[in-house]
């Protein structure tokens, strides 16, 4: 393999960025958005935010239960016969 030299090196890498600046540049977009979709948006937040409380306060349960587990009853029977 050989080593690019300098002026394919710099063209390479002033591409780059140019292309990099093309894609960041904002366009301009005629859209329209209705009032049914900004409903749909709100309801979908809200989805996601009340799925997202019930996996926490389900994992929750499940760590608090495993921390606060007692000992069986047959360990506490086999240790007092």
């Amino acid at each position: 393999m050989h080593k690019p030299s300098k002026p394919q090196q710099f063209f390479s890498w002033s591409s780059l960025v140019v292309l990099l600046l093309l894609l960041l540049m904002p366009l301009s977009a005629s859209a329209y958005l209705d009032p049914t979709t900004g409903s749909m948006l709100i309801s979908a937040i809200v989805g996601l935010f009340a799925s997202l409380v019930l996996a926490i306060k389900t994992y929750w349960y499940r760590i608090k239960g495993f921390f606060s587990r007692k000992p069986d009853d047959r360990q506490t029977d086999d240790e007092s016969s």
